[in-house]
């Protein structure tokens, strides 16, 4: 089974690391490490799905996947 991508990024402005879901609206958490922030974010992953079918809202499939970019080397 798929399962959601989560990106983890840096946030200087909130000086913290940002964990969110794409496929899940307004889905993310906030950690002082990496590990931290995608701990939360599994977290709050369970409620976000905990919520939506309680109260009968879709669900999404996971389908979201990031763009690939390579750097070609420079002569």
């Amino acid at each position: 089974m798929k399962d959601y991508y989560i990106n983890i990024f840096y946030s200087e402005e909130d000086e913290s690391y940002v964990a969110d879901i794409p496929d899940l609206v307004y889905c993310s958490a906030f950690g002082d490490t990496q590990e931290e922030a995608l701990a939360e974010v599994r977290i709050a992953k369970d409620g976000w799905l905990a919520a939506a079918r309680k109260s009968g809202k879709p669900v999404p499939t996971p389908s979201y996947r990031p763009a690939i970019h390579q750097v070609g080397m420079i002569e």
